[in-house]
């Protein structure tokens, strides 16, 4: 078994392995004071985040979520349903109503104008006929004219006249450039690069490699003995240590701190449900439910029963009670203004022919002549309509 599966000799709260191989029985007496110390700063610190951290989650899931449940059920409710509802209802037809009448008044009359007035004028009366005939017939002739000119004269005289200038050109400027250039700045030129390599560059490079160099080497020599090698003493030997030690404590006190308040919490719910949960359960359990249940089944059963007959009886004896009352009133209406008789048809007219059938009044006049079958209405049933 090689070395990196062996268990290590350290718990989950230290490190892994020794810092460095330099520490020694000093360094060991020196970071268990320290961690206590640490420990004893960090422990009520640790108790009071892992208090925030549980709160924080019981105020979340018992007052955050049910109330952001319900302001988003309140803003769909009372702000997305009636703007989706206005948006699709209201605003979506009125928007297209609006489009199709700016079509109608802004778009199809252009449209229209240039479709079926613009370009049929343009095409066969100012424009395209016209302008063919011009171009077939005067500018086509003129183009061929022209271009036989250019090809035949001009082309020639352009030529002969582009050379005269090249050569006239070159002659002035080009020749006396080059001479210039190649007899005065190239040997020019050459002597000034010979005398600032003489005079410049190589007493430079002697100052640099014969004072210069050994003087920095000097300087960076001091500076790493005197600044750089101090400096990295210390860093190396004390800051580095104390402050890995430092780390180290303050990561193992945390993760203490942190079973210390996990157990103190565990030991609080405990004490909560032995003096509170607990006894309420029984009591609940024990108490509540059976008196609960007696009083549902014993008394409030019974009691809505017997609520319920008595309303029954009421309502029927209130039913028998109107049922009488409105008899004796009918008793008391017959006994005073006698029987109700059946209505007999009258006639509004008594002309002789609509009392031929009739049994009080039979006659047997042949000379009545037969009256209407409606009824003309006399001046006294429309004073009585």
């Amino acid at each position: 078994m090689d070395q990196e599966s062996q268990p290590s000799p350290y718990g989950k709260h230290q490190a892994p392995a020794r810092y460095e191989p330099g520490d020694g029985c000093l360094t060991t007496l020196i970071r268990i004071p320290v961690r206590i110390v640490v420990l004893v700063l960090v422990l009520p610190v640790r108790m009071v985040w892992d208090v925030l951290v549980a709160g924080a989650r019981a105020t979340d899931r018992i007052l955050l979520r049910p109330l952001g449940r319900a302001l988003a059920r309140l803003l769909d409710v009372l702000i997305a349903i009636p703007a989706v509802w206005l948006y699709r209802s209201a605003l979506t037809p009125l928007g297209h109503a609006l489009l199709w009448l700016a079509a109608a008044v802004f778009v199809w009359p252009w449209v229209g104008l240039w479709r079926y007035v613009v370009v049929p004028v343009a095409h066969y009366g100012i424009f395209a006929v016209p302008l063919g005939w011009f171009y077939a017939a005067v500018l086509t002739p003129l183009g061929h004219g022209l271009g036989w000119i250019g090809r035949t004269l001009l082309a020639p005289a352009g030529r002969g006249i582009a050379l005269a200038l090249k050569w006239v050109l070159t002659a002035l400027f080009v020749w006396p450039v080059v001479g210039v250039w190649r007899y005065v700045l190239t040997p020019l030129g050459h002597a000034f690069t010979w005398m600032a390599h003489n005079l410049v560059v190589l007493p430079l490079t002697w100052a640099y490699r014969q004072l210069l160099t050994p003087l920095g080497h000097g300087t960076v020599w001091l500076l790493t003995v005197l600044l750089v090698v101090p400096v990295v003493w210390v860093y190396g030997r004390v800051l580095a240590p104390v402050g890995r030690e430092i780390l180290a404590a303050f990561a193992m006190a945390w993760r203490i701190a942190g079973f210390i308040s996990r157990a103190v919490g565990r030991a609080l719910a405990w004490l909560a449900w032995n003096l509170v949960g607990a006894p309420a359960t029984w009591a609940y359990r024990s108490v509540c439910t059976p008196v609960g249940h007696f009083v549902r089944d014993q008394v409030w059963a019974p009691a809505r029963r017997a609520a319920l007959e008595a309303g029954r009886t009421a309502r029927g004896a209130l039913r028998a009670a109107r049922e009488t009352v409105r008899q004796a009133r009918r008793d008391a209406w017959r006994a005073l203004a006698g029987e109700r008789r059946a209505a007999e048809p009258r006639e509004l007219d008594g002309s002789a022919a609509r009392r031929l059938g009739s049994e009080h009044h039979a006659t047997t006049d042949p000379s009545a002549a037969p009256a209407p079958e409606i009824s003309p209405l006399t001046a006294q049933a429309v004073k009585r309509g």
